[in-house]
């Protein structure tokens, strides 16, 4: 058995399920943030679940204690639970924007903020943040995704500042359009599969203090920066 554990948002479906199936596999202990616990995909029943909110605060602590409780120490968090809605320059939808900003960027750093003195005690502590293409260009007119996945990167270069000396590596992966939930109206054998998102995450969580890699960009189409 991999004696690190590692807990993972959003982790019932897409991304989070792929990257929660491939560490299970590979004998990690996992602690999954979900929000609706009788989603849990049946591989999945025998590690550890605790519902979880991105949209509430108070959740997000209650899930670390949790954790800290069942396993004794926090290795690894996955921020992968998001949001997508669509609001235009000109739209005045401040309720979609506020929940994209809740969910896309407040939820993530708040986890990171409760996650971080045991990954810092830990010694080689690591964070990984999906964050989205949308965090590096604006290819669209939807703002508020775009705005919230901006932030979602400052967070993470921050945490790789502030956690550096103590052993904690951070890597934003930054993925254009994959095969989920979210892109079901989308031709489907164009997208990146989420298994090839899981093997990089896997292949992160091998790697010594001695290499980090701060981020990574996943497209399936060829684009240019």
């Amino acid at each position: 058995m991999n004696n690190k554990v590692v807990m993972i948002s959003g982790a019932n479906r897409g991304i989070g399920y792929a990257i929660a199936k491939k560490l299970f596999n590979e004998n990690y202990l996992l602690s999954l943030g979900i929000r609706n616990l009788d989603s849990i995909p049946k591989l999945l029943h025998s590690s550890f679940s605790f519902k979880y909110d991105a949209r509430d605060k108070n959740s997000a602590k209650l899930w670390v204690d949790a954790t800290i409780k069942k396993f004794g120490q926090i290795n690894c968090l996955i921020n992968n639970a998001g949001t997508l809605s669509w609001t235009s320059i000109e739209d005045d939808e401040e309720d979609l924007l506020d929940d994209m900003w809740e969910v896309n960027a407040k939820a993530p750093l708040r986890l990171t903020r409760l996650a971080f003195p045991y990954l810092r005690k830990s010694g080689s502590g690591r964070i990984i943040d999906i964050i989205s293409m949308s965090g590096k260009q604006v290819r669209h007119n939807n703002v508020g995704y775009s705005m919230s996945k901006y932030a979602a990167i400052a967070a993470s270069l921050t945490s790789r500042k502030a956690g550096w000396d103590d052993g904690v590596r951070v890597t934003s992966i930054c993925p254009g359009y994959v095969k989920t939930d979210m892109t079901k109206n989308l031709p489907q054998e164009e997208l990146t599969e989420p298994e090839d998102i899981a093997k990089i995450v896997s292949t992160l969580l091998l790697l010594s203090n001695k290499s980090s890699i701060h981020e990574i960009l996943i497209n399936n189409v060829y684009k240019e920066f």
